[in-house]
């Protein structure tokens, strides 16, 4: 399997659902089951929508990376691995990212 290259280093996980988990990739399997150490989960906050006249300001919530441990991530929900570069990865301030939301890519 292609992702046995990536045992014990930092990968990037995007599920179908759009979301994004970041961890040491511990095991995984043909079936593409993945367990993440460490992992966190990055919540991308969208831009503050500019205000209209008669509206409140909408809250400026930060970006944030909720912290989840030893993850298990279930392979049919995967959508897409890839390596972090950690040096470029530790210069980020996650909590100032702002993107616009990612939908999910499951077909109905």
């Amino acid at each position: 399997m292609a992702l046995n290259a990536y045992l014990n280093k930092r990968v990037s996980v995007l599920t179908l659902d759009g979301r994004t988990m970041v961890g040491l990739l511990h095991s995984c399997d043909g079936s593409m089951n993945l367990v993440l150490q460490e992992a966190v989960e990055r919540i991308i906050r969208p831009y503050a929508k500019e205000p209209v006249a008669g509206e409140e300001e909408e809250e400026d919530i930060p970006s944030e990376e909720v912290p989840l441990g030893l993850y298990i991530i279930r392979g049919d929900s995967v959508a897409v691995v890839g390596r972090v570069d950690e040096e470029l990865d530790g210069k980020i301030n996650w909590g100032k990212v702002r993107g616009e939301v990612l939908g999910g890519t499951r077909h109905s």
